[in-house]
């Protein structure tokens, strides 16, 4: 039976970068990380859309404004120490009414308060300055966003998890553990490990895996299904960089927009339906013991009788090709259904409480020789490094 002083489960870029961190802090360590997938940032991280997120959105002191700030610039850092590929440049986030003008303010108010200093109030006349096609009363441009590819970041902390004397197993999923003593015995798909300490990046599975570990995570997983279209190579001068709308601040998602990918392609998109399988990339995916457990939940019809009318918006869209262009030309209205063709998806991890919130912020759980991970959304990529610093910090604390 192989001995280790950590498990990380979880070979997302949460993940790999808490691995990474931990063994930056203290390399005498042995660790080891373990993936289900063949290869590593499989779901979540593999599948966005690449952008590193400035801090704009989010409440000012919450876990996400303090990690995303910070992330963002230890993102930008490491890509430059890397050599990994990426652009800062900057994103517009268009107001098409005047609710949405309002909103636009309280954003401006908010970035300022997180520390944003590239945040340029545009009128009118002057959007057509930074892209020549979007329409808006009013805009913001916000210079410190970018994109990069995610996947290829994943990659390189993988690189340095190896480097620092750390290992990585990939096809091995995570199946139960029994306490013996002061040690944790881990059960995988692959053989039976020992380990002083676990610390949960299971994402999709995130709450069943602190379950199994004998805790309560107080949350439930519930997946969403996040769906792109790509436009077509000819109509891409349509769009610069990213255009964003002004988000619903009572749902957590940023609505549908344009992103200009690290590789060249743009994608538009997404939108947010709820997701009938864990892994439900596909609308067709099904699965009824992962239905039920949301479907037999209080928590999950307290959420559903508060979003029911937005939900089925969203179902519409995700069926109707119209519908989501109709949604890009409140932004771009020379957009055309014939100029977007179906590309990817994703499905985000998102934690729902008993009383049938859905969690805004980042949430860590710690028990005794554990960190669970519970709620990482979004800008969670852009945040990881720092993220993966925070755990580190108190791993290593509880470890020693």
């Amino acid at each position: 039976m192989k001995s280790y002083d950590i498990l990380v489960i979880g070979g997302g870029i949460v993940g790999t970068a808490t691995a990474m961190q931990i063994l930056r802090q203290k390399p005498q360590l042995k660790l080891l990380l373990i993936e289900e997938e063949k290869s590593l940032a499989p779901h979540q991280t593999g599948n966005n859309s690449g952008v590193i997120h400035s801090g704009l959105y989010y409440k000012p002191g919450s876990l996400k404004a303090q990690n995303c700030v910070k992330g963002r610039k230890l993102m930008y850092q490491f890509c430059e120490e890397n050599e990994i590929k990426y652009e800062k440049c900057g994103k517009l986030v268009l107001a098409t009414n005047e609710n949405e003008r309002v909103k636009l303010n309280d954003l401006e108010k908010r970035g300022r308060e997180n520390g944003l200093t590239q945040l340029k109030r545009v009128s009118k006349e002057e959007i057509k300055e930074f892209e020549p096609y979007a329409t808006g009363i009013d805009a913001l441009f916000v210079g410190e966003t970018g994109i990069v590819n995610y996947t290829e970041v994943t990659e390189t902390f993988a690189k340095k998890i190896n480097e620092l004397g750390g290992e990585i197993l990939l096809n091995t999923k995570f199946l139960g553990i029994n306490k013996e003593g002061n040690r944790l015995i881990i059960q995988t798909s692959q053989e039976v490990f020992t380990v002083s300490y676990l610390v949960n990046c299971g994402g999709l599975y995130s709450d069943k895996i602190a379950k199994i570990c004998g805790i309560d995570p107080e949350v439930q997983i519930i997946p969403f299904r996040g769906e792109y279209y790509e436009i077509k190579e000819e109509k891409k001068y349509l769009v610069k960089n990213l255009i964003y709308p002004v988000p619903d601040p009572r749902f957590p998602f940023l609505g549908v927009h344009f992103t200009r990918m690290i590789n060249g392609g743009i994608e538009a998109g997404p939108n947010a339906v709820l997701a009938f399988k864990r892994k439900g990339y596909l609308k067709t995916d099904f699965s009824l013991p992962e239905i039920s457990d949301y479907f037999f939940s209080r928590g999950f019809w307290i959420m559903a009788q508060k979003y029911y009318r937005m939900g089925f918006d969203e179902f519409r869209r995700s069926f109707s090709k119209k519908l989501f262009a109709e949604a890009l030309q409140k932004l771009v209205p020379q957009i055309q259904e014939e100029d977007i063709t179906p590309s990817g998806s994703g499905v985000r991890a998102q934690a729902l409480d008993r009383n049938g919130n859905l969690l805004d912020d980042f949430c860590l759980v710690e028990a005794k020789r554990m960190m669970h991970v519970l709620n990482a959304p979004s800008p969670a990529a852009t945040a990881s490094i720092s993220i993966g610093e925070t755990i580190a910090e108190k791993v290593v604390h509880n470890i020693v």
